[in-house]
């Protein structure tokens, strides 16, 4: 009988002990870095304006701060082609003069729901554009720059619930800096720098979700 009690007595106090482990690693994963909210993914953006059109791609690595707020790193590659409009004193005339852009930049990104579906987003960017200008009966002129970006907007987030899940979006951006070397506004007939709207579709993939993972 004491042996049984023996026994009974330290398996309670396993358990116990096994217990305030569990508690102490919980308490622990709150309140610190947690590796399942690590995310990548990334979109494509399509832009057109009346003398512009964008394409690009825009691979992103971030981290759920909370269910309601995601934050990161992103990194874009975008291509732009621009008609070059003059004024010949009595109207405007779009030109055969063209602009082909290549551009490249980093940039940081915050992303926040206020409903499990929608969130608002705010992008700061440095992108820095080789623009090739191309003319009839003229040589090709090349000429690099660079321009900061902040785009804002708000999107669509399909499939997720919370933070750790698999899902698609849609949302539509401007950038709201308004630099005319941006590669994200048009060019008015005057050679201003107009905001043009920037439709971005993209997925969002957790990362070491094991068994939690969930589409």
């Amino acid at each position: 009988m004491k042996k049984i009690v023996i026994v009974l007595v330290l398996i309670s106090s396993f358990n116990a002990v096994k217990a305030q482990d569990e508690e102490r690693e919980s308490n622990e994963k709150k309140g610190g870095f947690k590796k399942e909210n690590l995310f990548t993914g990334g979109g494509a953006i399509v832009s057109v304006g009346s003398y512009t059109t964008l394409l690009g791609a825009s691979p992103v690595f971030g981290y759920s701060i909370t269910k309601w707020l995601d934050a990161g790193i992103v990194f874009n590659i975008n291509y732009a082609s621009y008609r070059y409009v003059y004024s010949n004193g009595f109207n405007y005339v779009v030109s055969d003069e063209k602009s082909r852009q290549t551009v490249f930049g980093p940039g940081i990104f915050a992303r926040v729901y206020p409903v499990k579906f929608l969130f608002v987003n705010i992008q700061a960017e440095q992108n820095f554009t080789t623009d090739k200008r191309i003319a009839p009966n003229t040589p090709t002129f090349k000429d690099k720059y660079s321009a900061t970006s902040l785009l804002l907007g708000v999107g669509y987030a399909s499939g997720r619930q919370t933070t750790g899940d698999f899902y698609y979006y849609i949302s539509i951006m401007a950038d709201v800096a308004g630099n005319k070397n941006s590669p994200y506004v048009g060019i008015s007939e005057s050679g201003k720098a107009v905001i043009t709207p920037i439709f971005k579709a993209g997925i969002q993939v957790p990362l070491f979700q094991g068994k939690k993972y969930r589409f």
